[in-house]
């Protein structure tokens, strides 16, 4: 008889190590971005190195680099402005949305606002 309860304990502890496992899969899966990245695009390279000595107003982020190729399992091969070819992880990266209207000699005028 206690052969029985002991084979019923644990695959009663076998279920629920493969609920839990399942479990925490779907939560790891639910915070993974995914991104649409393709040849041509352009994006920002995070420098995780600034983190130890971060400048004030230094940003992390560097570029705009441009995709030469999307290879599997996430990597990305970027080219800088140099034409230098290098492999990153593609969660490093973020597209860089270019704003046409902020173009070199163009300038914003300040208005102040009308009274009431």
């Amino acid at each position: 008889m206690d052969l029985h309860e002991l084979d019923e304990i644990r695959l009663e502890a076998y279920d629920n190590s493969r609920t839990y496992k399942e479990r925490t899969k779907a939560f790891h899966d639910k915070k993974i971005r995914h991104k649409d990245l393709k040849a041509g695009d352009k994006v920002l390279l995070f420098n995780s190195k600034l983190r130890l000595f971060p400048g004030k107003l230094k940003s992390r982020w560097s570029g705009p680099f441009e995709i030469k190729e999307v290879l599997p399992y996430g990597a990305v091969t970027l080219l800088g402005k140099d034409e230098t070819k290098f492999t990153v992880n593609g969660q490093r990266v973020k597209k860089y949305m270019e704003n046409e209207s902020t173009e070199v000699g163009s300038s914003l005028r300040l208005v102040d606002p009308v009274p009431i």
